[in-house]
């Protein structure tokens, strides 16, 4: 389906132009990063992945959280306990990046708990073809132990940013493109002042 050409829908296509030139075969996975409310902006670039023609899957960290119990055991959660370990990393390439990546007949989860239920979560299991892309949002998708699973990343800049996050990780470094959606009609490209 051709999306209408709206200033954010040509945004878009333009992302996903950088990222298929470099990546338009194989098994593709996409960041989109930033602290709150990242999946309006995923959401979409997935919408147009799919208008391109890609088989396209969306994921999200908010779906791979620890129980409450082990992230408050110690006491109240504090902002460096929720950055350290509030998500389950190793569930989520378990059973999402590392099948994913297999591009085989080995089949992938898009997510494996309710946060807001606070239980595990019974997710169907999902198979691709050889071509497909993978389009994740979240917090921290760019920390040091993930950063190098991406074959391309977005860091939403206009939100507020986690100061723990951004002394350990410095997203906006390792990010493909920054992107400044205040304005969800017309996002705009930030290009970092690295002298």
């Amino acid at each position: 389906m051709k999306l209408p050409p709206t200033p954010r829908v040509l945004f878009l296509r333009e992302l996903v132009g950088e990222v298929t030139r470099s990546y338009g075969h194989g098994r593709t996975m996409v960041a989109v990063d930033g602290v709150t409310d990242t999946a309006p902006f995923a959401d979409d670039l997935a919408e147009v992945f799919r208008e391109a023609g890609y088989d396209t899957f969306r994921a999200s960290m908010t779906d791979f959280h620890r129980p409450r119990a082990d992230r408050t055991r110690l006491g109240p959660e504090s902002a460096l306990d929720y950055y350290r370990g509030s998500f389950d990393y190793v569930t989520f390439r378990r059973v999402l990046i590392d099948p994913f990546r297999m591009a085989g007949s080995t089949g992938f989860q898009t997510a494996a708990f309710d946060e807001r239920r606070d239980v595990p979560m019974e997710s169907r299991w999902e198979t691709t073809g050889q071509d497909a892309v993978l389009v994740v949002d979240g917090e921290f998708l760019l920390r040091p132990e993930l950063r190098g699973i991406w074959h391309y990343s977005v860091a939403l800049v206009n939100m507020p940013q986690d100061a723990i996050y951004e002394n350990d990780a410095e997203p906006r470094m390792w990010a493909s493109a920054l992107v400044d959606d205040s304005d969800p009609e017309l996002p705009r490209r930030v290009f970092a002042d690295s002298c």
